[in-house]
């Protein structure tokens, strides 16, 4: 079964957090991912609040993006979610835009390194290993953590090119794709991950979390096209408008591609995100299988 979620937009006061995690929870939603933009709200900040506010939701931090982030202390806040919301908390991390970076003085030369060493590394410490690591970016001397995850704590990894993609293959336990990839490309980053996969010697499930841009009710086209100028996703064919069948079917066109998980990402300027939420659980979720 294809799981299905939703974003609250990091566009949206934080305060307003509570009130979408609770619909969403109450609703039956699967999945609710919230992401960490520069210089709207923190991830991991809203990723606790979220999961303390529900029961049995699962709730998404991502991407984190790791230039800003000493891995040990990812480590730690990820390993706390995991032993407070056993089986609820995501973590997914990423180069981070280059530009807002740099605005923090945080970009590096080579964000390949870092990546690979930072996905090592963490996926190692919330493993329950101590790491003395001397790498180009990652540098850990006899680091463990006191109270690491009691169960598996996957760490997923978000990209778009294909070095990257192959890299979340290698070295993630899951890939995130944002709402800028079709089907077909859906399909090809599959490949390419799968390509990483192989040159690690790796097995087993590996999923695939895709972001889809969603508009409905009243002004869903017109809401939707700026949304695509403004975030320069302009091809044809992202992007769906309409009804919950119009939507179950784009969904099922992407999980068809590839992907295990696909999330509704409303426009920034939804008008009503409550409502968003239980449209994605009580009318689309029962239309996809």
């Amino acid at each position: 079964m294809t799981t299905l979620g939703a974003v609250f937009r990091p566009q949206l006061p934080p305060e307003r957090l509570r009130s979408v995690a609770r619909a969403a929870d109450a609703a039956g939603l699967e999945e609710l991912w919230l992401w960490e933009d520069c210089f709207l709200a923190s991830g991991v900040a809203s990723t606790s609040a979220a999961l303390a506010w529900t029961e049995r939701l699962r709730v998404g931090a991502g991407l984190l993006p790791v230039p800003l982030r000493n891995v040990a202390l990812t480590a730690m806040e990820a390993a706390t979610l995991h032993r407070m919301f056993p089986g609820r908390a995501m973590l997914a991390v990423g180069h981070g835009v280059q530009s807002w970076m740099g605005q923090t003085g945080a970009r590096v030369e080579s964000p390949m390194s870092l990546l690979r060493e930072y996905l090592h590394a963490l996926r190692a410490l919330l493993g329950g290993e101590r790491l003395t690591v001397d790498g180009r970016y990652v540098r850990l001397d006899d680091v463990a953590l006191d109270w690491p995850p009691t169960a598996p704590a996957p760490v997923h990894a978000g990209g778009l090119g294909p070095r990257t993609l192959r890299l979340t293959g290698e070295a993630a336990d899951g890939t995130v794709l944002d709402a800028s990839v079709p089907a077909d490309g859906v399909r090809r980053a599959c490949a390419l991950v799968a390509e990483g996969r192989a040159a690690a010697g790796r097995s087993g499930p590996h999923p695939v979390t895709v972001y889809l841009h969603v508009a409905t009710g009243p002004g869903a086209r017109e809401r939707l096209r700026a949304e695509k100028e403004r975030t320069g996703n302009t091809a044809p064919g992202l992007g769906v408008t309409g009804d919950a069948r119009a939507v179950a079917d784009a969904v099922v066109e992407l999980a068809e591609a590839g992907a295990t998980a696909v999330i509704l990402q409303p426009t920034s300027d939804e008008p009503d995100p409550e409502g968003f939420v239980r449209f994605a659980a009580e009318r689309v979720r029962p239309l996809v299988p």
